[in-house]
């Protein structure tokens, strides 16, 4: 199988398991595969509370999943810069976060990353909150090198396939959805879903649906068609609708949250799933569907309080790092150890940090940090 035919494919298959979740552990066996890597897991992370899960994995094994989230996860150094700086449908590698020779000799390497045989691994942010984000992550054996730009480039390319397919399942949230009954199926969602044709002609509408045309607000029918009441987000949808007519891959990054305004400011936002191949091309042909579009009031999108801390005080990486680690370890000597640098150079940043944030005690920076990670701070 060459590339193309290879991530076409594959491609299909992550849309497909937007419906039937049961697939995604072939999907990420897939993505291995196409981009050379020993390991995947569809994952979120709670960057406040330093906690997170496997929602489904390949390649990985049982033990050393189940140490990291009791233990390693805590003190794994890439977390942090990761929950700064990292943008939603971004594509980065551990050493993106982290210099490799702190990495290294870090103990979250050498205790639990060296002993599998890993080194870099490649991260595709999902989806991004104040308090967590989810992400594939895809990991490489270290005899394998460092990320390079062919395997970003190949990782790039499937980003928005993934982002589209996630989205669309938290809507659903079933385990299943079978494709070909898909618009009898989700004619009980909460969310409205409309299932249109190339022209973004109606073929099917929820009542949820039916009740967002009828108030005009944020879409409208017109003439039997899908329309915005904004004309460039009308533009933006009949581009996508006509690029699912020509299948998964040309869809790209179209449609993948379409923001929408209602006249009283509330924000809804718009998600296209393309119906022109894999087991959903059952359920497109019955219809005469080209895609569904799924709509829903829009999360609230706010900064990481760790992006706004660094932003504020001007902390750089190295800093940052430092300042959580002084947070959730302690003391100078522990947080060495753990980030594999010298009690020096923990020193330092220290200093820098204290300098920056105007204070000079560690539980001052204890409640500094505390401020922001509150919910109801700022």
């Amino acid at each position: 199988m060459d590339k193309v035919e290879q991530v076409s494919g594959l491609i299909g298959n992550i849309y497909d398991a937007a419906l039937d979740r049961s697939l995604w552990p072939l999907v990420l066996e897939q993505t291995c595969e196409y981009i050379g890597g020993c390991a995947s897991s569809l994952m979120s992370q709670d960057f406040v509370r330093r906690s997170g899960q496997f929602y489904y994995s390949w390649g990985d094994d049982p033990f050393y999943t189940k140490l990291y989230f009791e233990k390693y996860q805590k003190i794994n150094p890439f977390v942090v810069p990761m929950a700064a700086t990292a943008q939603v449908g971004a594509v980065a590698s551990t050493f993106d976060f982290i210099p490799p020779e702190e990495f290294l000799a870090s103990r979250f390497y050498k205790e639990w990353a060296e002993p599998q045989g890993y080194g870099d691994a490649l991260y595709a942010i999902l989806d991004k909150s104040i308090t967590s984000s989810a992400a594939v992550v895809v990991a490489r054996y270290h005899r394998n090198g460092m990320v390079d730009d062919e395997t970003r480039r190949c990782m790039g390319l499937l980003v928005p396939h993934f982002r589209r397919a996630v989205n669309i399942s938290k809507i659903i949230d079933l385990h299943k959805v079978e494709a070909a009954a898909l618009a009898d199926t989700l004619d009980g969602l909460a969310a409205s879903m409309f299932l249109v044709d190339a022209n973004a002609r109606i073929v099917h509408a929820n009542l949820s649906a039916h009740v967002m045309l009828t108030e005009s607000a944020v879409l409208r029918g017109l003439n039997g068609k899908l329309a915005g009441t904004d004309p460039q987000v009308d533009r933006m949808l009949r581009d996508c609708f006509a690029a699912a007519a020509n299948g998964d891959e040309t869809v790209g990054a179209k449609g993948i949250a379409v923001p929408l305004i209602a006249h009283d400011g509330v924000r809804f936002v718009a998600h296209v799933l393309p119906l022109t191949s894999g087991a959903r091309r059952s359920a497109g042909t019955s219809y005469s569907a080209v895609a569904a579009v799924f709509v829903c009031k829009a999360a609230l999108d706010l900064p990481h309080p760790l992006e706004t801390i660094a932003s504020t005080f001007k902390l750089t990486p190295a800093e940052l790092r430092v300042l959580m680690a002084i947070v959730e370890i302690g003391g100078v000597s522990e947080v060495a150890l753990v980030l594999g640098i010298s009690e020096p150079t923990v020193k330092t940043h220290l200093q820098h940090i204290f300098s920056k944030t105007d204070t000079n005690r560690q539980a001052d920076l204890v409640k500094l940090v505390a401020g922001y990670m509150s919910p109801f701070a700022r």
